[in-house]
């Protein structure tokens, strides 16, 4: 069972925008279980948060740039896929302006920064979307696809054809997220000289030097275009190299530009805001095909998120029996709801009540019509969770569990005579001063019954 992960402490960042050419201040800072990766703009009043999600792309235009309630995050991929690339699920990335620093216009001074603070495991089960069908995304006007198919880790390929003399046809390959750090985090963005003077003529690379952007020169510089580029990089001579680059930079591998559109791949998916299981293969990736690909496995995460039971063996000796439970828990019958403890960690507990006629309140809820009040259904998951926060004393038996608060209470599908209820508890946050904040689940036949988000404190009799 892996947990989730945070950084171990804030770090901040400092440079400039490739587009805007600001001056940006970027601090990352640990953030809690089931975070995921949030920005925040300390630079606006209130303190807007984005969270990076697929559904808040609004263009594509030389990076993913995102968009909430009118407040933007520009080119945010470089940083996402740091963190992916480090295997962290939780941060908070705080800037000043709208588009993240470019470094070197790559991922690497981002892995720098969170291996020097390094990396803490937190308490929570990671979630992890495993990838157990093909899945396919293709714009017909590019022809750009992305696949995903079953694997046992998470690796890209990139295959990316230029259509240029000078680079032709690349391919780039992660085996696995292990091998991001040394392979393609210190690969950097690119340009053709044709876009580079589009650009330039709209104002924007505003932050652009020879050493956070690798040049291709696919045309012939003319007297005019070389002195712009002068300008624009502040150099008093720029010349091409033989590999057909602008000079300054030296190619850290020869399909360094493949490996960067990988890169790109890793950022962008992080949008869909779940680690994945499952080899990506990208024909012609970009920040369009990128994050409308992004979209599109999201929305299926989340219909079989709506529709996933978890399963369990009924019929497996149970962690705790009803006289364990008994020995642990206060409560006595006719109020005392879970029957058998299935399977309990530091962070997480599954019970199981089976329900009969023989309920006492089925004689008044309801006659003739025996429903099992939903109340009671939220009291036996707070029981199962009472299961787990009592496990974590010496002396459950001189301990009392009282509710503190409950919140966001659904209740899906009715309980009758003969269900078997199965409950599942997961901790929001540690258990700290006998206090446990924890998301509950009720499942009977195959379906979600009930849900909520409780917390209760535990006391000495």
């Amino acid at each position: 069972m892996v947990k989730q992960k945070t950084i171990a402490s804030e770090i901040t960042l400092t440079g400039v925008g490739l587009h805007t050419g600001q001056d940006v201040i970027m601090t990352f800072k640990p953030a809690p279980v089931n975070n995921g990766f949030t920005f925040i703009r300390v630079d606006l009043e209130g303190q807007p948060v984005i969270e990076a999600d697929a559904n808040y792309v609004v263009n594509t235009q030389r990076g993913t740039n995102l968009e909430k309630g009118g407040v933007n995050i520009q080119t945010s991929e470089h940083v996402l896929a740091a963190f992916v690339g480090c295997d962290v699920d939780n941060v908070i990335i705080e800037l000043n302006a709208s588009e993240p620093p470019i470094m070197d216009g790559s991922s690497k001074y981002f892995v720098e920064a969170i291996e020097k603070v390094g990396i803490e495991e937190q308490c929570a089960e990671r979630n992890v979307y495993v990838v157990k069908e093909v899945i396919s995304y293709k714009d017909e006007t590019t022809g750009s696809e992305i696949t995903i198919i079953p694997s046992d880790e998470y690796s890209v390929t990139a295959m990316v054809d230029f259509g240029t003399k000078i680079l032709g046809t690349q391919n780039a390959t992660m085996n696995s997220i292990s091998e991001f750090k040394t392979e393609i985090a210190d690969c950097r963005t690119f340009s053709f000289l044709h876009e580079l003077e589009s650009l330039l003529q709209h104002g924007l690379i505003k932050g652009g030097d020879l050493n956070n952007a690798i040049v291709y020169v696919d045309k012939e510089i003319s007297p005019e275009t070389m002195e712009n580029l002068k300008k624009a990089f502040n150099k008093d001579k720029i010349s091409v190299k033989e590999n057909g680059i602008l000079d300054n930079l030296t190619l850290h591998f020869p399909n360094e530009a493949a490996r960067h559109k990988l890169l790109d791949v890793i950022g962008d998916l992080a949008l869909v805001g779940i680690k994945i299981q499952g080899k990506v293969i990208a024909n012609k990736p970009g920040h369009s095909i990128n994050t409308q690909f992004a979209k599109h496995l999201s929305k299926i995460i989340k219909a079989e998120q709506r529709n996933q039971i978890p399963v369990y063996d009924l019929h497996k000796e149970p962690l705790m029996d009803i006289t364990k439970i008994m020995s642990m828990l206060p409560h006595r019958p006719p109020f005392l709801l879970v029957d058998r403890i299935l399977e309990m960690s530091d962070s997480h507990v599954v019970g199981l009540k089976n329900v009969t006629m023989n309920e006492d309140f089925f004689v008044g809820h309801f006659p003739g019509a025996p429903v099992m009040p939903g109340v009671l259904i939220v009291e036996a998951m707070a029981q199962t969770g009472g299961i787990l926060i009592l496990s974590s004393v010496p002396d459950p038996e001189n301990y009392l569990t009282f509710f503190m608060k409950i919140d966001n209470v659904k209740f899906k599908q009715k309980v009758l005579p003969g269900d078997t209820l199965v409950f599942k508890c997961d901790l929001i946050t540690p258990i700290r001063r006998g206090i446990c904040h924890m998301q509950a689940y009720a499942y009977a036949n195959g379906k979600l019954v009930a849900q909520a988000e409780l917390m209760a404190q535990i006391a000495k009799k």
